[in-house]
């Protein structure tokens, strides 16, 4: 069975986190899989993939306002693109996250959810699921 599912993700801003873990989950119950694990990847160098609280949207506005703390748009960068702070924040929040599926949904904790992490957007950004299960 093949299944790789290929997300498409529409980013509006320059920086941002989109919750897609709903489309995840849809994705799982469509393929029919109860318990495995499902692997998540970014295939972009300037995006990246966190778990975090997902119910207050507050929590992503600090994660990203101090992001840009740490890694402001003015350092003293060499990258000519000059998307260099979007590369490092991509590095920091990584390409890939595997996560375990139990009866037919991601094992997440109560307040997590996975977001897509727009670092240089807006832009139209895909995701590859893979699930491994039953």
């Amino acid at each position: 069975m093949n299944n790789l599912h290929v997300m498409q993700v529409k980013t509006s801003g320059r920086e941002e986190f989109i919750d897609i873990t709903p489309g995840i989950n849809e994705y799982i119950r469509q393929a029919g899989i109860t318990d495995g694990l499902c692997h998540i990847y970014v295939p972009h160098t300037t995006a990246g993939l966190t778990i975090n609280e997902g119910a207050d949207p507050s929590v992503a506005k600090d994660l990203l306002m101090q992001l840009n703390k740490l890694i402001p748009d003015n350092g003293a960068y060499t990258h000519l693109e000059g998307n260099s702070p979007a590369h490092i924040k991509s590095f920091l929040a990584g390409a890939e996250k595997t996560v375990p599926i139990v009866n037919g949904a991601m094992l997440l904790g109560t307040w997590q959810k996975v977001f897509f992490c727009e670092f240089d957007g807006p832009r139209q950004r895909k995701v590859f699921i893979k699930i491994i299960g039953d």
